[in-house]
């Protein structure tokens, strides 16, 4: 059995190689006029300093799956809250967009440099409510960890004894997004 290929003028590279070095680039979204996704990470890592998942970085990496428009010009960033907890990125031309982008909290600091209050503390009475397009449901739940508004925390509500991950949105209310 071959466990190598063949590729770019006799390199050979083990099959496994290949999919490590495919997220490097998007040639085929380039192609059909996307802006490829990592060009919105690199701008957003320069504007911010630091890297995506780090505290003051990019919460997560863009979708890959994203196809926006292809941009001729640079990307514009700046920060959308003043709390610097998103950043837009902008596309300006004749097929602007415009995304925004989740920043993560600066190590224990919130934008004044003062240390972030957690909204919840573990053992909290809260509300756990799913919220979906129409809908909302909720019930009483405990919070099973502390955090401030936009954590993810794990909760326990009274009618399951198993904990779930809901979203805070304010001081005694976590959310479950459902799709």
């Amino acid at each position: 059995m071959e466990t190598t290929m063949s590729w770019l003028n006799g390199w050979r590279l083990s099959p496994l190689a290949l999919p490590m070095l495919l997220p490097l680039c998007d040639p085929v979204a380039e192609a059909r006029g996307f802006t490829d996704p990592a060009m919105i990470d690199s701008a957003v890592e320069a504007f911010t300093g630091a890297a995506i998942g780090a505290p003051g970085g990019a919460r997560v990496a863009t979708d890959r799956r994203l196809q926006l428009a292809a941009c001729g010009g640079s990307l514009a960033v700046s920060w959308h809250t003043a709390a610097r907890t998103a950043v837009q990125v902008e596309c300006p031309g004749p097929t602007s967009w415009r995304i925004f982008v989740a920043i993560s909290p600066a190590a224990g600091a919130g934008a004044t440099g003062a240390p972030a209050a957690p909204a919840v503390k573990r053992g909290d009475a809260i509300t756990v409510m799913v919220r979906g397009r129409g809908f909302s449901v909720q019930q009483p739940g405990e919070a099973m960890q502390a955090g401030a508004i936009g954590d993810w925390i794990e909760v326990r509500t009274a009618r399951k004894g198993e904990a779930l991950r809901a979203r805070i949105e304010r001081p005694g209310l976590a959310v479950i997004p459902a799709s």
